[in-house]
């Protein structure tokens, strides 16, 4: 399939003033979206916990949030990981889910897909 590039906006759920342009991988092996922390700082997103995620290599912990992301036009909350050094920037598949977004393998692009209700 290859990597998709995606631009996307971050924006802080308690002040929608403030937001972050990013830009990105789209990785639907992903669960959540990794941020780079200076940027959530940047836009005054605080971390609401630390959590222990499995990493190449072994274990990592990293701060995980909330924030609005914005694709194609499209707003979704989202949990968002603080992304440290060396952290590339993701959007992960819970954020495709909450965008009514999905990988188009054939273009190499995200598209629309078909939302179900139940």
């Amino acid at each position: 399939m290859g990597i998709v590039r995606v631009k996307f906006r971050v924006y802080n759920p308690a002040d929608m003033s403030r937001y972050v342009d990013v830009d990105g991988i789209v990785d639907t092996g992903a669960v959540y979206s990794v941020i780079a922390s200076s940027f959530l700082n940047s836009i005054g997103i605080k971390p609401l916990e630390k959590r222990r995620f499995l990493a190449f290599g072994g274990y990592v912990e990293r701060n995980v949030g909330g924030a609005i992301i914005e694709v194609m036009g499209r707003r979704g909350a989202v949990t968002v990981i603080f992304g440290e050094e060396g952290d590339i920037n993701v959007l992960g598949v819970t954020a495709l889910e909450a965008l009514g977004l999905e990988v188009d393998i054939v273009r190499g692009t995200l598209k629309e897909t078909e939302q179900l209700l139940l």
